[in-house]
C-alpha cells in the first residue's frame, strides 16, 4: 500500500484570484512505513506573494526568483504521486491549487484525482473522530503527542512529515520510521505466522469452580435477571434463568 502525505504553500488563499503554489512537500509511506523518499520543491509563482502569506510561511519573492515554475516540475510531481493514495490535511485547499496549476498547463494533464488512487482528508477524519474539538495540525500534534516544536513557520515538507506521524497515530500507530526494512523494524511475513507451542511446554492447569462457587454464581445471575425483568442475553441464548 503506497500513500503520499502532501502539503503545499501558496502566494495566497484563492487560486481563482490568481494565487499560485510556491512549495510542494510530500512524504512517501509504503505499508505504513516512512520510506525517506520525499518530494520537495520550491516554485517561482511568477507573481507577488501576499504579505499575510509571507508571515505564515516566510517565503519571499526574492528567495523564489531563481526556482523552477510548476510547469517545470509537473511531470516529475505527477510521476511521484501516480497510483498512490494522497493524505492531506484540509485536502480541498491543496487539491484545488494543484488542479488550478494543472489546468494552466492544458487539458492533457487532467486533474490530480486522475493520477492517484484516492484522496484522504485528515481534517475531515479528525472531525469525525473528535467532534466539537479543535482539529488543526497543531491541535492534533498535542492530542497525539507528536513533536512539532520546530514548526515556527509553516513549511510544506516539514508539515508533511508532521502529518505523517499524526496520521499514523490517528489510524492505529505507525509500523516503521526507518529508511529500509531492516532499520525500520518492519516485520518479516514469516514472523506473522502462528507460533507453534513446544512439545515439552507444560499444559496449563484448569481450575474448575466448586459447588459453593457455582451456587454463588447462579444466585448472582438470578439477581441480575430479576433486576432486568427476566430478560437477559444469556437467557435468550441458553436455558432461561429462573
Amino acid at each position: 500500500m503506497r500513500q503520499i502525505i502532501l502539503d503545499t504553500e501558496t502566494t495566497g488563499l484563492e487560486p481563482r484570484e490568481g494565487h499560485r503554489i510556491i512549495e510542494i512537500g510530500a512524504v512517501e509511506l509504503l505499508n505504513r512505513g516512512i520510506t525517506g523518499q520525499d518530494f520537495h520543491q520550491y516554485l517561482n509563482p511568477e507573481r507577488e506573494i501576499d504579505a499575510d502569506a509571507v508571515r505564515v510561511h516566510g517565503l519571499t519573492n526574492e528567495f523564489l526568483a531563481d526556482k523552477p515554475t510548476f510547469a517545470d516540475v509537473a511531470e516529475a510531481f505527477l510521476d511521484y504521486v501516480r497510483g498512490a493514495e494522497l493524505i492531506i490535511h484540509n485536502a480541498a485547499f491543496d487539491v484545488g491549487f494543484i488542479n488550478h496549476e494543472l489546468a494552466k498547463l492544458g487539458p492533457g494533464y487532467g486533474r490530480l484525482e486522475d493520477h492517484v488512487s484516492g484522496v484522504l482528508d485528515t481534517l475531515l477524519l479528525a472531525r469525525r473522530m473528535h467532534p466539537g474539538q479543535r482539529n488543526s495540525l497543531d491541535a492534533l500534534c498535542k492530542r497525539y503527542g507528536v513533536d512539532n516544536s520546530n514548526r515556527e513557520l509553516h513549511g510544506a515538507l516539514l508539515d508533511s512529515r508532521i502529518l505523517a506521524e499524526v496520521y499514523l497515530a490517528m489510524t492505529g500507530g505507525q509500523s516503521s520510521l526507518g529508511l529500509d526494512t531492516q532499520e525500520a523494524g518492519m516485520l518479516d511475513p514469516a514472523a506473522l505466522a502462528p507460533r507453534r507451542l513446544a512439545d515439552d511446554r507444560p499444559r496449563l492447569k484448569v481450575l474448575r469452580a466448586n459447588e459453593v462457587e457455582v451456587a454463588a454464581h447462579q444466585r448472582r445471575m438470578e439477581a441480575i435477571a430479576k433486576a432486568a425483568g427476566g430478560e437477559t442475553v444469556w437467557g435468550r441464548l441458553g436455558e432461561p434463568v429462573s
